[in-house]
């Protein structure tokens, strides 16, 4: 063993003598691993991808999410201003004299004192 020591690098490291493995080259992968490991990353990537358009979490979904929020926002701005529309007429049955009238003359057929009613009924055609 002592015999595959290089003399040359024993003197250059002192008079240390140093073994060497020799390297073994690895041998090529055949065309048939080289296939399959490139078929099984294509594989890979399609499954990815296919997942990341129509995933769960994908850009179909994401598309869809975003369709939802801009409808639902669209709604609830149409519900705010109904709510304040509503919180408006609400203050001024409260408030107003004159909205309070208004609504007691139409809705609940209601008169001042003083005031007449009169009904005009048509009269029937004769034929």
């Amino acid at each position: 063993m002592l015999a595959s020591v290089d003399r040359n690098s024993e003197s250059r490291r002192g008079g240390v003598a140093t073994l060497r493995r020799k390297r073994v080259a690895p041998a090529a992968p055949s065309a048939f691993k080289r296939r399959a490991i490139h078929l099984l990353l294509v594989f890979v990537t399609l499954v990815l991808v296919v997942d990341a358009l129509v995933g769960e979490k994908g850009l179909m979904e994401s598309l869809r999410a975003r369709r939802q929020y801009r409808e639902l926002s669209a709604s609830l701005d149409t519900l705010r201003r109904d709510n304040e529309r509503m919180g408006e007429k609400a203050r001024r049955l409260r408030e107003d004299p004159a909205t309070i009238e208004s609504v007691a003359r139409e809705e609940l057929g209601l008169m001042r004192e003083g005031e007449v009613l009169f009904i005009i009924k048509d009269a029937k055609s004769v034929h």
